[in-house]
């Protein structure tokens, strides 16, 4: 389908999604740097190979919300990367019956890229972008650019401006949050 962004699944590049980005980016003449490095899909180890805590970074989830029976909404959930998903607290905003992870395929095609190489932006109007706060806020957010071997930092506020999620509390605890006692 023609405007259709490509990706190859065997190497990780989404080749369209990341030249869409960086047009996006370039147009809103905001602050970003682009990071190359091994390629990496997993947060703790690209975090590692980039030199930051997971706390400034993005993790993006694909997830499936039914709203009822008839009504399924799809969402990218992005939340620090030292956090999970709270499918429970990913309900609420809808008014949703059932949250759980997208299949692999269908994250494929709304994310128009391969999983570990998710944007937290959409540009699928299918795909609705739900931040938690503490992702809006960081003075550096890290992620991986629509590629495995390359990521990108801007400000939390910048996503906020360019992205325009719809801002929930959407995360766990962190994942690194010491036990009480």
């Amino acid at each position: 389908m023609p405007g259709d962004d490509t990706y190859d699944s065997a190497s990780g590049d989404s080749y369209d999604t990341y030249d869409r980005l960086i047009s996006l980016l370039d147009a809103s003449s905001v602050d970003y740097e682009l990071i190359d490095h091994a390629p990496e899909g997993t947060t703790d180890a690209v975090c590692a190979l980039r030199g930051h805590p997971a706390s400034e970074a993005a993790k993006c989830i694909v997830l499936r919300v039914k709203v009822d029976r008839r009504t399924t909404r799809h969402v990218l959930a992005v939340v620090p990367g030292d956090r999970r998903v709270d499918l429970d607290a990913i309900r609420a905003p809808f008014a949703a019956r059932y949250a759980g992870f997208s299949d692999a395929e269908t994250a494929e095609r709304l994310a128009r890229a391969i999983p570990g190489t998710v944007l937290p932006f959409s540009f699928d109007p299918e795909l609705e972008v739900v931040a938690d706060p503490e992702v809006v806020k960081q003075p550096r957010l890290y992620f991986n650019a629509a590629r495995l071997d390359r990521s990108l930092r801007m400000s939390g506020a910048d996503y906020e401006r360019l992205a325009k999620p719809r801002v929930e509390p959407v995360a766990s605890p962190p994942l690194s949050e010491p036990l009480p006692g």
